[in-house]
């Protein structure tokens, strides 16, 4: 009789999680037309500019060999003070302004890297993480391999609302809880998956809100904004971080991967004074810093004045996609009584909402028509934390990023006659 190997809870508590199950599904079915996977178009990947960088990084033997070497655990120092410039010029403002400096700027394995090192420094298992609902599901698995309890708060079609924050934080200290609660968590631009931007006032309202709720311990915001760059024919709007004055609040994370390479693999995280010490000796002890070539490359792309160049063609090539699927789900999704999508105007996503009585689950018929007919989609149920507010199972997030318009359109045609299908079958 084989001994079984005793693994620790952690692991009990990461298994089972969605992402896992729909890239098996994905890599089983090669054939499958794939509107679930948020990567980017390999068309778009900057093979030219990123050969440019590499050759200029290992030009110089001096450069080679210091990028070729272990760097410091928060990262290259020229590539953190361009990070520290370029948010500060986003913002409107300074970084004398916004009290940072770059011993606040944490470069990571990708802003995935960012969360996690978060995650670990700040939750002990049945802590309260608020995140609104929907929200990114990756988020919630990380959540779940910490031991971390995930609670909605209720979010419309401009985000997260700020009244709803209030009344779950109200219901959190009634039932004793408050002082479990120690993150808020906010995708801010283009969301994952519903596809919103905060508004403005919005957002200073959510900061001051956390901020004079910090009564039972201190609350910090994750301000996730990974697609922060990736906006369609609308204006830039300030980070939550530029709303928090006296910087103790926002933990801003970003990220070059949906803006140049996820191969690059260089993420970041500004963090408040408090956060950077624990963050960087965790980071330490896994993995004496992120891939010190890859931020030299990065280094490179920016004083190449190469980044702004790759976005805008990032931008042209993702809004064309977007109109194709939005083109397709006008010509097939449209004429099916109640189904419905919003307008995303950025970002990789649309969110559509299905009729009450049809489940999008992984487990329900749709799903399966779905997958027959050659698409496949992430049920929106995932999308939900298991707190707080009521999952909705009759949601889907599509992606436009991978696929192009001819298979955009084939996917949406393939989603909608599956929907039709068990609308005869159920005689909705």
């Amino acid at each position: 009789m084989a001994i079984q190997t005793p693994l620790s809870q952690r692991v009990a508590w990461a298994g089972n999680q969605p992402i896992s199950r729909l890239m098996h599904l994905a890599l089983a079915r090669p054939e499958l037309i794939s509107l679930a996977a948020g990567f980017v178009d390999p068309q778009t990947l900057p093979v030219e500019t990123t050969a440019r960088a590499v050759e200029t990084v290992l030009s110089d033997p001096r450069v080679a060999r210091t990028a070729l070497q272990y760097g410091s655990t928060p990262g290259l120092p020229e590539l953190r003070e361009a990070v520290l410039e370029r948010l500060a010029a986003a913002d409107r403002t300074t970084a004398a302004a916004m009290r940072l400096g770059v011993e606040n700027v944490v470069l990571t394995a990708g802003s995935n890297q960012l969360l996690h090192l978060v995650a670990e420094v700040l939750l002990d298992p049945g802590d309260i993480v608020l995140c609104a609902a929907p929200t990114y599901f990756v988020f919630l698995g990380l959540l779940a391999g910490v031991g971390a309890r995930a609670v909605g708060v209720a979010a419309d079609e401009q985000g997260l609302i700020p009244a709803a924050l209030e009344e779950q934080l109200q219901r959190l200290q009634a039932s004793g809880e408050l002082p479990r609660v120690k993150t808020l968590y906010v995708t801010s631009y283009h969301d994952n998956p519903s596809n919103v931007t905060l508004p403005v006032e919005r957002r200073a309202q959510i900061v001051e809100i956390v901020k004079r709720w910090s009564i039972q311990g201190h609350i910090y915001i994750i301000e996730d904004a990974a697609y922060r760059e990736l906006r369609y024919g609308q204006s830039d709007v300030p980070s939550l971080r530029s709303f928090d004055s006296e910087g103790d609040t926002v933990i801003l994370a970003e990220t070059f991967s949906k803006s140049f390479s996820p191969g690059i693999r260089v993420g970041w995280g500004v963090l408040p004074p408090a956060l950077v010490d624990p963050v960087c000796e965790l980071k330490g002890n896994m993995d004496f810093g992120s891939a010190c070539f890859n931020q030299h490359v990065m280094a490179a792309v920016l004083r190449l004045d190469a980044f702004e160049p790759q976005v805008a063609v990032l931008r042209k090539h993702y809004e064309a996609k977007m109109t194709a699927m939005l083109a397709a789900a006008d010509e097939y999704l449209a004429p099916i009584e109640g189904v419905r999508w919003n307008v995303p105007l950025g970002g990789l996503y649309v969110w559509l909402q299905l009729p009450e009585w049809l489940d999008a689950g992984i487990d329900a018929p749709l799903f399966g028509r779905a997958m027959a007919g050659g698409v496949l989609y992430v049920p929106g149920e995932y999308c939900f934390p298991a707190e707080g507010v009521p999952r909705r199972s009759h949601t889907i997030r599509l992606s436009f990023g991978v696929q192009n318009a001819p298979r955009l359109r084939c996917g949406v045609a393939a989603l909608a006659e599956a929907i039709r299908a068990l609308q005869t079958t159920f005689g909705a």
